[in-house]
């Protein structure tokens, strides 16, 4: 596969049919004529195109899912694939039904692994939600059931739950949280590989409440719920690239089990392969360390895509230019890598090291919410996060590497303020552990938190959620944008509203 620069999530439209044409050929190799012709998609994309969505890939459709809406208690779940279409007129489609129901989802075998199914469904779940339908239902076929002369169908289903039978569709459903209602006979009566059999899947969406609903003509995600991960890295001796590489993965992969929008890494995240120069001195051990920094940006970069989350890398020693600076990566799922830097390095970084200081201070834009990021010492310096504030920060990530508790209470108080002063989310993470044949990076500890304002909204200590100190975990916690434009406005104290910038300001030289 080549290397990806953007994932696009987007509304198919009309005119992107011959690339979806293409992209049936690929997905369904033994069909004779496109499963949808343009009238079809034209129709789709007409009633209802917040249901029809592609993914791009560097501008190139390579997965896309269609979907109506109906009113279900005019079905029942006997019903046919034919039934639910109007024998694909989609005359049932009813803005004002209860129910998302899935015609179709298909990616391009070239970019299977990427989990683009996921994202898709991730959309479609998004979708009910926004539009408060009481589920998804979904009609999957059961490719591989021909194999299986002495099964029923029902036996299969059952078999492939338990995991003694591989069917690519029904283990795809299952593992996006659908359940199997009922098997249903004839349901695309030409699908021979299914004998024609299907299983009715199910989604519910428990937010779900009975509305006086006004359907919404276009669908724009904006996120209240944020979820945040945050990993409480254990620093530990590593066996080389692979093995960190391998822990990197595992915490990546737990974090967007949990369908997390962000997951942050603590400062020097890398530092245990610098235990390979430890026979050189401090200096000239982390600008070897620097030579692994762009393959681990890309190594993160690729796993943002592949899990669907947005990853903040903590940090990485740079060396370019004949300066050493201590950078970091915001790694979006669409694709997009930027970049931030650390504006102060520590005075140990600067002696021991040679550490410059940054210059970049900027606030991020993602699909959940503007952020910031500051590396452990910078958020000690209250400047900084004022300036992000000013930009519309709505959550601040410290990614940081403390050695002393002492050394961790300055970087836990500060964050406490910096929440504040700035009523944000601010989320600290940090690394727990020893490197015994690391020199200046030999001990460690960290409590990971998230930290919210003091209001009535919020927790009354203004801790969200707190990790066990020094011990490797992650950390998951939903976080309500919504409450911060609440207490932007209607706070007990409003201390960004508030401010006097007739006699003060800080700004950015």
């Amino acid at each position: 596969m080549k290397s990806i620069e953007k994932i696009d999530l987007e509304y198919l439209t009309a005119s992107d049919y011959k690339e979806l044409q293409a992209l049936m050929y690929k997905c369904y190799p033994n069909m004779q004529d496109p499963t949808w012709n343009k009238d079809q998609i034209k129709k789709l994309t007409t009633i209802f195109p917040e249901g029809q969505a592609v993914i791009k890939v560097d501008g190139e459709i390579v997965a896309c899912c269609m979907s109506i809406i109906v009113n279900y208690s005019k079905f029942d779940d006997r019903h046919k694939y034919n039934d639910i279409t109007g024998n694909d007129t989609f005359d049932t489609h009813d803005p004002n039904g209860d129910t998302l129901y899935g015609l179709d989802l298909m990616v391009h075998p070239d970019y299977r692994g990427l989990r683009l199914g996921r994202r898709l469904y991730d959309y479609r779940k998004e979708l009910c939600e926004e539009l408060n339908l009481k589920s998804i239902l979904y009609g999957g076929r059961l490719p591989n059931f021909h194999k299986y002369d002495n099964v029923t169908a029902k036996e299969y289903i059952e078999k492939v739950k338990s995991k003694e039978i591989h069917d690519p569709v029904l283990n795809f459903q299952l593992s996006n949280d659908f359940y199997v209602k009922r098997v249903v006979k004839n349901y695309l009566p030409e699908d021979e590989a299914s004998e024609s059999y299907a299983a009715l899947l199910e989604w519910t969406n428990i937010y779900y409440s009975e509305p006086e609903k006004e359907y919404k003509k276009e669908y724009k995600p904006e996120k209240s719920i944020v979820r945040l991960g945050l990993v409480q890295w254990g620093m530990r001796p590593y066996d080389g690239w692979d093995d960190l590489t391998e822990q990197i993965e595992y915490f990546v992969d737990a974090v967007s089990g949990y369908r997390s929008d962000f997951l942050l890494f603590p400062e020097y995240v890398n530092a245990p392969l610098m235990a390979e120069y430890n026979h050189l001195s401090e200096p000239d051990a982390i600008r070897q360390l620097a030579k692994y920094t762009d393959r681990l940006r890309d190594t993160f970069a690729e796993f943002a895509i592949s899990y669907n989350v947005n990853i903040i890398t903590g940090s990485m020693p740079e060396f370019k230019d004949d300066v050493l600076k201590n950078v970091g990566y915001l790694c979006k799922r669409n694709g997009e890598v930027e970049r931030y830097e650390k504006i102060h390095p520590t005075p140990d970084e600067v002696k021991v090291w040679g550490m410059s200081g940054g210059t970049q201070i900027k606030t991020f834009d993602t699909d959940a919410g503007k952020i910031g990021i500051l590396i452990c010492y910078d958020v000690e310096f209250p400047e900084l996060s004022r300036i992000l504030g000013k930009e519309g920060m709505d959550i601040l990530f410290v990614p940081f590497l403390t050695d002393t508790q002492n050394g961790y209470s300055r970087v836990r108080n500060c964050a406490i303020a910096r929440a504040i002063e700035n009523e944000c989310y601010v989320a600290v993470a940090g690394s727990v552990g020893n490197l015994p044949k690391v020199h200046n990076m030999d001990i460690s500890f960290a409590q990971s938190v998230v930290f919210t304002p003091c209001d009535f909204s919020f927790p009354t200590n203004g801790i969200k959620a707190e990790a066990t100190p020094n011990t490797e975990m992650i950390l998951i916690v939903d976080v309500d944008l919504n409450l911060l434009k609440e207490l932007h406005e209607q706070g007990s104290v409003r201390t960004l509203k508030d401010r006097r910038t007739d006699l003060y300001d800080v700004i950015l030289k």
